[in-house]
């Protein structure tokens, strides 16, 4: 499956200029943007999605992206009508100018840190990140730019690597505007990584999650979001307010107070821990993109982790996972704790998404529209209420 793409450019300025003539792009997904640059006829640094069309919203199909250029190309470009106006949700590297300001940002703490950069190459852009490859003598780091919903994220990298060095990716440079410099991991995201894999990487998570357990309050007056408890009620309720949720929201309280009585603490949650958010050579795993990180209940990150694997394989890595925390905290319950939270992880994915489309600008919710119903279907039978 291919994309075809048409790029609507505009100067610095943001000033319209045309369309590219449309082309293929090998790559589905719609928010990898090298091969969209690399096919362009002229130099572009790609801004945001305006438009997509397929049958599976975010990959494959015709895809129209804003794109900006420092000078308008030889070739006349064709007229083209496209919604250039501002919206308060737009991030700031969805701007005109505003991949030029995040890789001058980068370059020069690069320089500070005695790693030039000798190129480059912008690899991704979405409502969720914008990310970029840069590459010197020194060897590959990797910017990342991230909406103010997930700036706590470097906070995060930093204390989690002063507690567990090599789990996490290395933090070199963070600024004020969601802007990170990370060093280079090699190997390859384990989108697909079998049950002992996965049960591998739920032990590098419980040593983490052991590491964090003094660092909880800490970590939410540094601005990670406290979702513990009540907490985590209130926050669901607020984000799903707009939805039709109620037959999943009752008794939501109840629950959680039961859950807590299980006696496993609360501690740093991933929120994703899914394989692809973790990357490994063979010899070594690295847990990745914590922007969804939160402070609260563990059982979470097993339930993400176990999601899609058969269910005696699923049963196995959760029997660990409880034996792991009975070892840790003496006296408390995690296979009751694991039951109690399975309908509400789907519940608070439910909610995730639903925050993500509260924050941001129209044209972007087509990324995540699907979920919040597909999350609530989902809590509904596990509830026994679909």
């Amino acid at each position: 499956m291919s994309r075809t793409v048409t790029l609507v450019l505009v100067d610095p300025a943001g000033r319209p200029l045309g369309a590219l003539p449309p082309y293929e792009v090998p790559t589905p997904w719609w928010q990898e943007v090298d091969e969209v640059v690399q096919g362009a006829l002229v130099e572009v640094a790609v801004l945001r999605l305006l438009r997509g069309q397929s049958d599976q919203p975010g990959v494959g199909g015709a895809v129209t992206y804003l794109a900006e250029v420092a000078e308008p190309p030889a070739p006349p470009l064709r007229p083209v009508d496209a919604d250039l106006t501002p919206h308060p949700l737009r991030a700031p590297y969805a701007e005109p100018g505003g991949p030029a300001a995040t890789v001058a940002w980068a370059t020069a703490a690069l320089d500070e840190l005695g790693r030039p950069a000798k190129e480059v190459a912008q690899r991704r852009t979405w409502n969720l990140s914008a990310i970029w490859r840069l590459d010197g003598p020194h060897g590959p780091v990797w910017l990342k730019q991230v909406p103010g919903f997930f700036r706590h994220e470097a906070t995060v990298l930093r204390r989690l690597g002063a507690i567990t060095p090599g789990l996490v990716p290395t933090l070199l440079a963070a600024d004020d505007h969601g802007r990170m410099l990370l060093d280079h991991v090699p190997g390859e995201d384990r989108y697909g990584a079998e049950a002992a894999e996965r049960d591998a990487i739920a032990a590098d998570q419980h040593a983490l999650q052991v590491g964090a357990l003094p660092l909880a309050d800490d970590l939410v007056a540094a601005g990670v979001p406290d979702l513990r408890g009540v907490a985590l009620a209130r926050w669901i309720r607020a984000a799903l307010a707009q939805h039709d949720a109620e037959a999943v929201l009752s008794g939501l309280e109840a629950r959680l107070a039961r859950a807590r009585e299980c006696g496993v603490p609360d501690t740093l949650v991933h929120g994703d821990l899914h394989p692809g958010n973790v990357r490994s050579d063979g010899k070594r795993r690295v847990i990745i993109d914590w922007g969804d990180s939160f402070v609260g209940h563990p059982a979470f990150d097993i339930l993400t982790l176990t999601s899609g694997l058969p269910p005696d394989a699923s049963d196995a890595l959760t029997a660990a996972w409880c034996a792991r925390w009975r070892a840790a905290v003496s006296g408390c319950d995690p296979e009751r704790v694991v039951e109690l939270l399975r309908p509400v992880a789907a519940v608070r994915s439910a909610a995730v998404y639903a925050a993500f489309l509260a924050g941001i600008e129209p044209s972007e919710r087509v990324y995540h529209e699907a979920d919040v119903p597909r999350w609530l279907a989902r809590a509904a039978i596990l509830l026994g209420r679909g």
